[in-house]
Parts: C-alpha cells; structure tokens; sequence
C-alpha cells in the first residue's frame, strides 16, 4: 500500500514548472505481489452483466481472476474465455449462496488454484418484487442469504487470507442505489443491500490495520439480465426521470470498481460509490411531478 505524500508549507512538492528542487509526486505503488507473479481477483457472480465486466475489466489490468456462477455455467465458461483474451489466468467455480456457511467455501477454493486473493468483488446478488404484506419467510431470508450473509462469509474468507499474508488487500461488495434508498416490492432486497452498506463500514475500520480496504459500489439500473436488458445498449433506451436520460453500461460500473480495487485507490475506504446517472438527486422531483399513484405497486 502507498504511504500518502503530504505537501504544504516548506515543502518541495507541487511548484511549478521548471522551478529549481522541483520533485514529482510519486504514482501509488501496485500491489507488491506484481512483482512476482498476477495478483488475484475474485469476482462472484460474474456469468453476466456487472460480474462479467468487472472479471474482463481486472484481467486487463492484470489480474488473473475467479469466476462463480449460480445456474448459467455456459455463461461463466464464456466471461473465463475473456479472462484468458485479456492475458488472464481464469477458474471457474459454481456458488450457490443459498446454501450457506459452505459455499463460502469457494473463495478458498479459488484463491489456492489461483494462488492467492488480492481482491475480492461480491457482486452475487438476486431481488424480489413482492409487496411487503405478501412476502413468505422462505423468500425473504433466501434474498437476505444471497445479498447479504453470503457476502460476509466470503468477504471474511477472503479477508482472512490477506490478512495472513501481510499484503493487504481489496474488497469491494457490489449494493445498490437501494442501499441508500428504498424501492417498492423489494424489502427483502432493500435490507440486505442496506446492510451490506454498513457492513462495509464495519469492515473498511476494522481491517484498515491489515492494509485491507473496503468499499460499496452502488449502481443504479444498468443493462443487465438482472433488470431484463441483456445485450441493450444504453445509449438507445429513454430514461426521463435519470437526470443522464438512460440506463448504465455494465462497464461504467466496472470501470469504478476497477479503480477501487488498483493502486490509485489506496487511501479510499468505507465510502459507497454510487453510479446511477444522478438517479438518487431525483428524490424530491417525484413529489412535484408525479401524477399517478402506479408507483405504489411493484
């Protein structure tokens, strides 16, 4: 990790252009494993949209990188086949996070194939639209399993690996706008990825002694198969209430996970980075503009 380069009054660092004693702010160093071999990134649910960009996006960072899937093997096959076009080493396991403590098991079942885990990026996750008086104990403790213990068990796994070896490390756990804010139908999914918001808080104090930081990213509606747009560009689907006017691009998450999970980002814990085209600023607009009451049912 980068010792922070601090500048002010006396010091050399930031004068301009061709002063004499004129010094260059040193680029955060990379994780001290480049040396000597790929670090390692796991990404859980990555035989798709978000999990699958973030795998292509690390690996052509330089990171060999894990990959799980629920139910779509050909899916994971084929983010592993981008894995190894972008210089990556790929492995590939199912992970089933409704059968929990074991399936966490997986994280250490990579990260020894792979030889170690610098970076782990939970972004598993599943959602229900139900309202909240027709809700069953079944659905919403499967939800809370998927988007919330199961990523506290790997993230711990994992955790405990970077911790042992002294490098530190990376976790980003993928939430939702609906970290922040609620959505009708979905109070399963809504407590979880509120949770997992302040799990990340927990965790980015409690392991910064090990050099390990934690981080939130919160996308907003992004093409994807988890909101039925798979293979739809963005960029031609109308969105009036997003301040952008559309939906994201997986890789416009991916790109910021990336940033969190590289040498740039060392000094950045705790925080929830939200990308969701200034979605959550519209808030107060619905109380002036809406005119229906539709938005009371999923």
């Amino acid at each position: 990790m980068a010792h922070p380069v601090h500048t002010g009054p006396g010091s050399d660092l930031g004068h301009g252009a061709g002063q004499r004693g004129e010094r260059s702010t040193p680029r955060p160093e990379r994780f001290p494993t480049m040396n000597t071999r790929r670090p390692v990134a796991l990404v859980t649910g990555s035989d798709s949209g978000i999990g699958r960009a973030t795998a292509v996006r690390l690996a052509a960072d330089g990171f060999d990188v894990g990959v799980t899937y629920h139910t779509d093997e050909a899916g994971a096959e084929r983010t592993a086949a981008e894995v190894r076009e972008n210089g990556g080493t790929a492995a590939v396991r199912p992970l089933d996070l409704t059968r929990l403590p074991a399936q966490a098991a997986v994280v250490d079942e990579l990260a020894d194939e792979l030889g170690g885990v610098d970076v782990l990026v939970n972004c598993a996750g599943t959602g229900t639209s139900t309202p909240f008086l027709e809700l069953d104990h079944d659905t919403f403790r499967s939800v809370l399993d998927v988007d919330l213990t199961g990523p506290f068990l790997c993230a711990q796994r994992a955790a405990r690996r970077m911790a042992a070896t002294g490098r530190g490390g990376r976790i980003v756990n993928v939430t939702s706008v609906h970290e922040h804010q609620p959505r009708v139908g979905a109070a399963p999914y809504c407590a979880a990825k509120g949770g997992l918001g302040l799990l990340t808080q927990v965790m980015a104090l409690e392991l910064a002694e090990h050099g390990i930081t934690v981080n939130a990213v919160a996308p907003g509606e992004i093409s994807t198969p988890m909101t039925g747009q798979e293979d739809v560009d963005p960029h031609g689907q109308r969105r009036p209430g997003i301040p952008l006017g559309r939906p994201g691009d997986a890789r416009e998450v991916a790109a910021v996970i990336a940033f969190l999970a590289g040498p740039e980002a060392a000094y950045v814990t705790g925080a929830s980075w939200v990308v969701d085209g200034g979605m959550l600023r519209m808030g107060p607009m619905a109380g002036s503009h809406l005119r229906e009451d539709d938005w009371r049912r999923p």
